[in-house]
């Protein structure tokens, strides 16, 4: 039942993110999709995605460029957990609207989702197509305006995963 951290990450935010969740969780492995795409996902049974929200609410480029392969994926058996990263105060209408596009994916398929983040009245966004029930879909990060809080938040949501994606 292996694991992998899959993201992408054009600033370097969701890369020094997808880092400290795989320490976090005891060093999993990381794939940068731009570098190594996503063909390997098939050979994981637990999959965290890290999906950076750019420009208003898109996909960032390289989770766009795959898109349709990612759709071509069988997660089936499979469980995910997702984290996000957004700008709240530049771009507070579509906060981590990206994550929300990869979970509306996922919740198609016969994924088990995992890792929903009910801390959302620590955050000052306006709207948000990651939220569902009033929970974030997976773990929101903001490392321009709340990066003091990353760490204690990587910390609680790996502890609320950790049973299911170990």
């Amino acid at each position: 039942m292996a694991t992998a951290i899959f993201y992408a990450s054009s600033t370097g935010n969701t890369e020094f993110i997808s880092k400290e969740i795989s320490k976090e969780l005891g060093d999993i492995e990381t794939i940068d999709i731009a570098d190594q795409g996503i063909d390997s996902m098939n050979e994981y049974d637990k999959l965290i995605f890290g999906v950076p929200t750019w420009g208003d609410g898109e996909l960032q480029d390289d989770w766009d460029e795959l898109w349709d392969s990612f759709k071509e994926i069988d997660f089936s058996n499979k469980t995910v957990a997702l984290f996000g990263l957004g700008d709240q105060e530049g771009y507070g209408e579509n906060y981590v609207d990206a994550m929300g596009i990869v979970y509306e994916y996922l919740d198609q398929t016969d994924a088990k989702i995992v890792g929903k983040w009910a801390n959302t009245e620590e955050y000052f966004y306006e709207e948000s197509r990651a939220i569902v029930d009033d929970m974030f879909v997976g773990l929101a990060l903001d490392e321009d305006n709340q990066d003091d809080l990353s760490a204690e938040r990587i910390t609680k949501w790996c502890e609320n995963i950790s049973a299911d994606i170990l």
